[in-house]
């Protein structure tokens, strides 16, 4: 219920009248600017019953939606520190910084949806000023964290808890899964404000994401990424990142609103398609022609599901982000649906399986596409329909039968074998006779 809005049982239709004309008066001139800040979302409920684990995270809080919590409590300590050495090294006082940040203080505020109101300038006295000092607090700690990956870090003591090689083997790992959680992100507007303020101004805009991809995708080697909105857009851009080459041809037969399911990565093998790995990692990297089915390495492991479920409800509540990771996940769950799958995946380099069993790879890539659509305008909706209507060309399904009754198992071989075996003896027998009675 909005706040200042008495409820339907206590309503009245003078106060209900009061309350509207009050909201209209509050009605912003632009509304579209007013969503197009907006980057950081509180997930509802629908969404995050699924899985809440995914969501939430069990380390530390970055913004204000987790903050406070009593099992984040303990990395509060470790922030402070990491501010007062971000301030010592930098040698800048903090009265730049929170000057750098108040000037953008709003747009900040605006970045977050649904922010409470203790955190609002609007909301009295204190408020505004609790939220430059979390946004301040939050993003040096994000930053020395994001720097640890470089290690050009050497002012901390070499039993520090978090930043000495010991944290960073046993406490890092839990911090990057909680920094690609959507609840919990910094608008990108605060690490560049600090790291300019820091620098001087030398830095250019490709720095902090350079930061955030060394720690979070150190194997990934991208000159540039653009601008991005939090460090989740920036993993998720380079997720999707991959040598020019030509366009897709655009499925000629449009999109007829309805859904066409693709076959198992074992039936589709039993069609005569072959699965070979893509040159490049990216999740856009996927293509089929010469019934050759190319898809890009993925390593599954235990972040995979909450890093991916993250970002299919950023690419769900961000307009205009884009839908290719959450195409990518409804295409590998139409080819996914047993441990056979993933075992052949795997066997083609697709699939490196970090978790144990092939069957829990399965179960995963299926719960991660619950409610989920393929966009029928990306690329991979193409290479979905093309492998859809392959598999329905006559000899295909031909084949694919003749494979699923007859080669499925050892001893169905040997039955065939014999049975064609048996078929030659007899058409020899038939010929001698023949011969016998002419003669």
């Amino acid at each position: 219920m909005a706040p200042g809005l008495p409820s339907l049982r206590d309503r009245n239709p003078t106060d209900w009248t009061v309350y509207i004309n009050e909201k209209l008066k509050q009605m912003p001139i632009d509304e579209q600017q007013n969503w197009k800040k907006r980057c950081v979302y509180r997930l509802p409920a629908c969404v995050t019953d699924l899985n809440r684990k995914a969501y939430q995270p069990q380390a530390v809080s970055f913004g204000p939606y987790h903050y406070g919590q009593k099992h984040l409590y303990p990395m509060e300590e470790h922030k402070q520190r990491a501010l007062l050495h971000f301030l010592k090294r930098s040698g800048k006082p903090l009265e730049c910084f929170l000057e750098s940040l108040t000037a953008v203080a709003q747009e900040l505020e605006e970045s977050y949806d649904a922010l409470g109101p203790e955190w609002k300038e609007c909301s009295g006295e204190g408020a505004a000023s609790r939220f430059l000092q979390l946004m301040i607090t939050d993003g040096c700690f994000m930053l020395e964290i994001l720097k640890s990956a470089t290690g050009t870090l050497n002012d901390y003591a070499s039993h520090d808890p978090i930043f000495s090689k010991h944290g960073k083997l046993n406490i890092m790992p839990y911090i990057k899964r909680d920094m690609l959680m959507l609840e919990n992100q910094l608008p990108m507007l605060v690490l560049d404000r600090l790291v300019t303020v820091e620098s001087g101004g030398e830095k250019d805009g490709e720095f902090v994401n350079k930061l955030i991809l060394k720690f979070c995708s150190p194997c990934t080697h991208i000159e540039r990424v653009g601008k991005c909105l939090h460090v989740l857009d920036v993993f998720r851009k380079s997720m999707l990142m991959e040598p020019k080459k030509a366009q897709p041809e655009l499925d000629k037969m449009g999109h007829d609103g309805g859904e066409e399911i693709i076959r198992s990565a074992t039936e589709l093998e039993e069609a005569g398609i072959r699965f070979k790995k893509s040159e490049t990692e990216s999740l856009k990297d996927i293509s089929f022609s010469s019934r050759v089915l190319r898809l890009p390495m993925i390593v599954v492991d235990d972040t995979t599901e909450s890093m991916f479920l993250n970002l299919i409800a950023f690419e769900r509540f961000q307009v205009g982000a884009g839908k290719e990771v959450t195409s990518y996940i409804f295409f590998m769950d139409n080819i996914i649906d047993s441990e056979r799958d993933v075992a052949l995946l795997h066997a083609q380099g697709i699939i490196q399986n970090a978790i144990g069993s092939d069957k829990a790879v399965a179960k995963l890539f299926n719960s991660l596409s619950k409610d989920v659509t393929l966009d029928p305008e990306s690329s991979l909706n193409a290479v979905h329909k093309k492998v859809s209507r392959y598999c329905k060309k006559p000899w295909n399904v031909r084949r694919a039968n003749l494979i699923h009754t007859y080669f499925r198992n050892p001893w169905a071989i040997l039955s065939l074998i014999a049975a064609i075996f048996l078929f030659g003896l007899i058409i020899i027998q038939t010929v001698y006779t023949v011969i016998s009675y002419k003669d």
